[in-house]
């Protein structure tokens, strides 16, 4: 138990770290681009895009491109981008917008937010498998 717990809490420090460090950044997004009432929630959904993009650019980089410490993944994948991404607010304002009248304006957030999320794991997934594929050729 005590073993366990002693290589587990640098893990835990570190998600602890990257999630502050994520979600602080998505704070500031939301005070820089804030979101009219009854609008689309265009900094939740653009917040949930990049962090899903980033995401499956970590991914492919630590798992197929480059040996990394133990700690970067958790670090960046679980706190930063866990912290960054927030698929929680997704649902508050979905909520909020069907609640408050806007059922259009609901739906299309509903149907684009894990669609566009989707699309831009696979696309920088995809991009990030090319780009070394391209450097390990010759010419």
């Amino acid at each position: 138990m005590t073993q366990g717990w002693r290589v587990q809490a640098p893990v835990v420090a570190v998600v602890a770290l990257g999630g502050g460090a994520g979600a602080a950044a998505r704070y500031a997004a939301a005070l820089w681009w804030p979101t009219r009432s009854g609008g689309f929630p265009w900094t939740t959904f653009w917040v949930n895009v990049a962090g899903c993009a980033a995401m499956g650019l970590l991914m492919v980089a630590v798992t197929e491109v480059w040996d990394v410490h133990r700690l970067v993944r958790p670090f960046l994948g679980t706190g930063v981008l866990g912290g960054f991404t927030t698929f929680s607010t997704y649902a508050a304002d979905m909520r909020g917008l069907l609640a408050d009248g806007h059922p259009g304006t609901g739906l299309a957030y509903l149907a684009a937010t894990p669609l566009a999320a989707l699309t831009a794991v696979w696309l920088a997934s995809w991009a990030a498998r090319r780009t070394p594929k391209r450097r390990r050729s010759p010419g």
